[in-house]
């Protein structure tokens, strides 16, 4: 249909203004039994065969053609059409015959599903079948009439089951409620585990948000009982930890002046002094009692913080201390083995490689702790085979040797004949002495005599 052919359509009451003649719908369904799922008369499209529900005369008047219960066909004018054949014309009431049809069958899918409410449901098919009545249409109204009432009747059942449910889960509501109230009031009196009722109460506010389908006035005056609870539990719940406030404020001045001297000693390079430190004031904090956990959190934070500051600066240190000394060590047992390479044929000239050894020895610095004793060991092997190597070409070419052994041995011979005079003349003073002094050279004597051999 074109748009000059819709704006031809003109709907009218009758020709001339006259009243429509009153159709008569079916009488109203009875009511479904219950339990058995409602039915709903069909109803055929308009569109398919316009002709059979209405008619377009000559002067372009378009009328409803409506059965009655009595097999008698009466009519009505519910339009006019300017702008085309009479087949047009019938076609396009026909279309919105079917569009309240199509509402219908809507409304019957929605009832059917149990999608939306059904008081909804009822408003809409009660304002159609209103609408109905005297419609611009041509169609099976008087069948869609009946499927309209079929709605409403079904619509009016399922509102009442709905009502009869919304007050059974009101019942229900109200006495969970109840339930939380009473539990609510038995914490709030006895409860001493002031973390667990205190969690349970918070649990409890968000069982009752979920709790639904109560009255406002009523779900007010129920709320005002849970909130008594809660407040009174507060209350039994703040006199108990005012009173462990006063020994938490003691504690948290006492952690403060611990994270004050643990902080100032971060920078310490006195390792294991400091070291010795962090382990009495980490006895100390444990003794000094608990204060609120926030504060007892930061306060914590604080002083492991500085402990691990100080800690990882000391293994910083030390590892690379480790790593240098390490090297040091590798340096070191490279100069053992050029040193075990000395020719000591050539005294003088193992000397002085010994000598050139030394200094770079004490130039390449320390070893790890644990090769200390083994490194000097080492070294002085080396310098004992040097050293008797010398040893050995000076008693081989000093002339002196045997004479000083002769000094020596008379040295001793001398100071024991003192010794014995002074016995026999009873100076037990000077015999000491005289003794001290024979015990000397008998020393050098021996270590004389050794160097001969």
């Amino acid at each position: 249909m074109t748009d000059e052919q819709a704006r031809g359509a003109v709907d009218t009451a009758a020709p001339g203004g006259a009243a429509p003649p009153t159709v008569t719908p079916p009488a109203s369904p009875a009511p479904t039994p219950a339990g058995a799922p409602p039915t709903f008369p069909s109803v055929p499209a308009a569109a398919a065969d316009p002709g059979r529900w209405g008619r377009v005369d000559d002067e372009g008047t378009v009328w409803l053609q409506v059965e009655g219960p009595d097999g008698a066909v009466t009519e009505r004018a519910v339009g006019s059409w300017q702008a085309g054949d009479a087949t047009e014309g019938l076609a396009h009431f026909a279309l919105r015959f079917d569009d309240l049809r199509t509402e219908a069958d809507l409304l019957v899918r929605r009832l059917t599903s149990g999608r939306g409410e059904a008081r909804a449901t009822l408003r809409s098919a009660t304002a159609l079948r209103e609408r109905l009545t005297d419609a611009a249409v041509v169609g099976d109204v008087a069948g869609l009439a009946a499927r309209l009432d079929a709605v409403v009747a079904a619509a009016e059942q399922a509102d009442e089951i709905e009502r009869a449910a919304r007050a059974g889960a009101r019942e229900d509501a109200v006495a969970r409620k109840e339930a939380l109230i009473a539990e609510a009031e038995a914490l709030a009196e006895e409860t001493t585990r002031w973390k667990h009722a205190g969690d349970r109460f918070a649990a409890m506010v968000d069982e009752w948000k979920a709790v639904t389908g109560i009255d406002r006035r009523t779900d007010d005056a129920l709320w005002k009982r849970f909130s008594r609870a809660r407040e009174t539990f507060a209350r039994r719940r703040g006199a108990h930890f005012a009173e462990l406030d006063r020994a938490r404020t003691a504690a948290k001045a006492r952690k403060e002046e611990l994270v004050a001297e643990a902080e100032a000693l971060t920078d310490s390079e006195d390792w294991g002094p400091t070291a010795g430190r962090y382990k009495e004031l980490m006895a100390e904090w444990k003794a000094a009692g608990r204060t609120s956990k926030d504060a007892d959190d930061a306060l914590w934070a604080r002083f492991r913080g500085a402990q691990d500051r100080f800690f990882a600066r000391r293994s910083e240190t030390f590892s690379a201390r480790d790593a240098e000394f390490t090297g040091n060590a590798t340096a070191k047992e490279a100069l053992l083995a050029e040193a075990a390479r000395i020719d000591l044929s050539d005294v003088d000239a193992a000397r002085a490689a010994l000598r050139d050894v030394q200094e770079r020895w004490d130039a390449i610095g320390k070893v790890p702790r644990e090769r200390v004793r083994e490194f000097a060991g080492r070294l002085k092997e080396v310098e004992d085979r040097v050293r008797a190597a010398v040893d050995r070409r000076w008693q081989a070419v000093d002339p002196e040797t045997e004479a000083r052994v002769a000094q020596f041995r008379s040295r001793v011979e001398g100071y024991e004949a003192q010794a014995a005079k002074a016995h026999a003349a009873g100076d037990l003073r000077r015999a000491k002495e005289a003794e001290r002094q024979a015990a000397q050279w008998r020393e050098w004597l021996a270590a004389a005599e050794q160097a001969t051999r």
